[in-house]
């Protein structure tokens, strides 16, 4: 190996050959080491994934759902997890000691999970204690890092999904007179709002400014929102359902909680990627939709519905630009690292950190 390769290499820096290389040549690697490697592979690809990438995977779905899966499929060793950051630290954690979780590129993150690190939420459970007590149950979303999920599974939370947030806030209130809901501040207002808690009695924590923002008496704080958001779905606004309202009146408008309350609340219908691919599934021949959430999956569900009007309710969206790092070329290099037993990139999850996480996860996996 030469001194540049050992560099690149090093640095997890993509080596010049594979950026060189067709299509056709990146996807002959990509589908010779599947067939080598056959079932000791497994390859789980996200919904948001592009298309040169999805077409490899061994199944789809959300972030939860492929870490589940990998950890039920015994027979893999590898698992090249075409995702982001912290849903590879999910597979790792579910996943055995034997079986090794990949991520294609590591720069691959998630900018919602990366805006609540574990010293924020260390100095905020602190200075939350001093003013409510122990009165608080943390939660989180599972878009979180993996000392985040510790955090949360140290302290009695659990995690939640974007499917199951009702049932598991729900769950929360039996335990603890008030809850603190991670990273997502708008799926947590959506959730809480949906069951019938107001507004008057959400209060934000700012983790830049280490304060909590709220106007009035705070014994009446109920939900505690951290002040983080999902980049992609903060960008749907009230202007864009205003344009589809006049445009095309008859068209329905289906967003993600991930989207900001005033947008959920303006839209016909709100829910989970799973709930919006489904609720266009199972619409009528010659329906109209405009589908806020991340724009690769709204092309493909375009795609695969030409007897519908599918638009992106904000036509200058683009794709998830940190999911968008998953491309052929890095994972057609991910493989043959593997293949020729040179593998980079792997996900490893110290062990108490994982430990604290799964217990977060366990306690919403057995609601």
């Amino acid at each position: 190996m030469n001194i540049f390769k050992a560099v690149e290499e090093k640095a997890g820096m993509l080596p010049e050959k594979y950026r060189q290389m067709t299509t056709c040549e990146l996807e002959a690697i990509v589908q010779r080491v599947k067939t080598k490697l056959g079932s000791k592979l497994f390859l789980p690809g996200h919904h948001y994934q592009k298309d040169e990438v999805i077409q490899f995977a061994d199944a789809t779905g959300d972030s939860l759902k492929l870490a589940q899966l990998s950890e039920e499929n015994k027979e893999a060793e590898y698992i090249v997890f075409c995702g982001v950051h912290f849903m590879a630290e999910t597979a790792d954690i579910l996943t055995t000691p034997e079986q090794k979780v990949y991520l294609p590129d590591m720069r691959a993150g998630c900018s919602m999970a990366d805006m609540a690190d574990i010293h924020q939420t260390d100095r905020a459970w602190l200075k939350l204690a001093e003013l409510f007590g122990n009165t608080i149950l943390p939660l989180t979303y599972v878009n979180s890092t993996a000392a985040i999920k510790a955090f949360v599974g140290k302290n009695g939370g659990a995690t939640v999904t974007s499917s199951n947030a009702e049932e598991m806030v729900t769950w929360a209130f039996e335990q603890k007179q008030r809850i603190l809901f991670l990273p997502d501040q708008h799926l947590g207002r959506n959730t809480a709002f949906n069951l019938g808690v107001p507004l008057n009695e959400m209060a934000v924590w700012n983790p830049i400014l280490d304060r909590l923002e709220f106007e009035g008496d705070i014994e009446k704080v109920k939900v505690i929102l951290w002040k983080g958001h999902c980049s992609v779905h903060e960008n749907f606004t009230v202007e864009n359902i205003k344009e589809i309202r006049q445009s095309k009146p008859d068209m329905k408008i289906i967003v993600h909680p991930e989207c900001s309350r005033e947008v959920v609340e303006l839209s016909d219908l709100a829910g989970s990627t799973n709930y919006i691919i489904n609720e266009i599934n199972r619409s009528e021949q010659g329906s109209a939709w405009a589908i806020g959430t991340e724009m690769n999956l709204v092309n493909r569900i375009i795609k695969e519905h030409p007897d519908k009007e599918i638009v992106s309710l904000n036509p200058h969206m683009c794709p998830c630009m940190t999911m968008n790092r998953i491309d052929l070329p890095h994972l057609a290099w991910c493989l043959e690292a593997i293949e020729q037993g040179e593998p980079h990139n792997i996900i490893k999850v110290e062990s108490h950190i994982g430990a604290d996480a799964k217990l977060a996860l366990d306690r919403m996996l057995a609601r």
